[in-house]
């Protein structure tokens, strides 16, 4: 048995090419979509991050705006810098690039930014709607996973997702956004004893821990789902997951790879809550 592999730039493009067209639709009724990203100092993966989420505002057609900031910026210009976006009646999202210079206080500047435009869904008003399965902005990577789940018809509801990793970027929000599909959540994390026992036991396996190969086929049951979110960077340059593909590949009924997998769909995601803030504040 092969696994099936869950493509998420074909799905991303896909969608895409929807939300296109749902831009058209809004632009001819005055709406014209804006995200603008904040990015301080100069780390080559944000810089790639940031030129990924213009070339899809692009192709979508969402106005997007950067501001690039040193990395001497102190935190109170961008306090004032983040209040002056929230005032501004022409931006829709808000998007604060981080790892953020270890004299920002990164909670500080995800507080600062109004839940409305909070696209990045990290706000704790936008968490605590998740908690309690309201209607929020939801953090981009985790409705990426769910929306890859859901185009393979992947059985969520009933079965056992054990999350391995615990940030509050992919981990928490990831097993709260599949507990409220009905999900049975397991989280492990770097101080879980015999973690092979919890996710031998998983239908879904979501691994976000940033070490390269870190689950084996040892590690997963036969016929499982496994979601690499890991992104890490070898010697020869090129990238790979937290998940050892070639093993897991033999073993798994789905498998996301690294690159072409989780990336993209985070990266649709923010645009998909972008048109979402688009829509709500001009009602």
């Amino acid at each position: 048995m092969s696994a099936q592999i869950i493509y998420g730039d074909q799905l991303a493009q896909s969608l895409r090419e929807d939300m296109k067209q749902e831009v058209k639709k809004l632009k001819n009724k005055g709406v014209v979509p804006k995200l603008v990203v904040i990015l301080i100092g100069d780390d080559p993966a944000s810089k790639s991050y940031v030129s990924g989420k213009q070339k899809a505002a692009d192709f979508i057609g969402i106005d997007s705006e950067l501001i690039t900031l040193p990395s001497s910026t102190s935190e109170t210009e961008l306090l004032k810098l983040i209040n002056d976006l929230n005032h501004s009646k022409g931006v829709n999202g808000i998007l604060v690039q981080l790892p953020l210079p270890e004299h920002i206080n990164e909670q500080h500047i995800i507080e600062a930014i109004n839940p409305d435009k909070d696209v990045d869904g990290f706000h704790p008003i936008s968490i605590g709607r998740l908690l309690t399965n309201q209607d929020t902005f939801l953090p981009c990577t985790p409705l990426g996973i769910l929306t890859m789940l859901k185009s393979k018809n992947i059985e969520i509801a009933g079965k056992h997702v054990v999350v391995v990793g615990r940030s509050n970027i992919v981990g928490k929000p990831v097993g709260q956004l599949l507990l409220n599909e009905h999900a049975t959540v397991t989280y492990c994390h770097s101080k879980t004893k015999d973690m092979s026992l919890y996710t031998k036991t998983a239908d879904i396996l979501i691994v976000a821990v940033g070490q390269a190969g870190f689950i084996t086929s040892e590690h997963i049951k036969e016929g499982a789902t496994v979601i690499d979110v890991g992104v890490n960077r070898i010697e020869d340059g090129s990238l790979t997951g937290d998940v050892n593909f070639e093993q897991v590949k033999e073993k798994a009924a789905y498998l996301t790879p690294v690159p072409k997998g989780v990336g993209p769909m985070t990266i649709t995601m923010l645009m998909k809550n972008t048109i979402k803030a688009a829509i709500a504040q001009t009602k």
